[in-house]
């Protein structure tokens, strides 16, 4: 959980759920952030289990795990209580 404790891993986390499959590139032009600070995010998100990589040429395409969909959905609960 401590791992989560940082707004631009907690972004990212919603942004890869909100696709099917997206890139460092596509990451970092959305969230409109630094390019080593996204990729280092990522990094510890794949460490951490909550994120799955797939090479597809010179791209890397960024998925959740099925760890990182659960909580994506428990950040989301977040945001419908009221």
């Amino acid at each position: 959980m401590k791992g989560m404790a940082n707004h631009h891993r907690v972004a990212i986390i919603l942004l890869i759920a909100e696709s099917d499959g997206i890139t460092l590139d596509q990451i970092i032009t959305t969230l409109d952030a630094n390019p080593k600070t996204i990729g280092e995010h990522t990094r510890r998100l794949y460490q951490a289990g909550l994120v799955n990589k797939k090479y597809k040429g010179k791209f890397v395409e960024h998925t959740l795990s099925p760890y990182g969909k659960m909580f994506a959905r428990f950040l989301k609960s977040f945001w419908s209580v009221k």
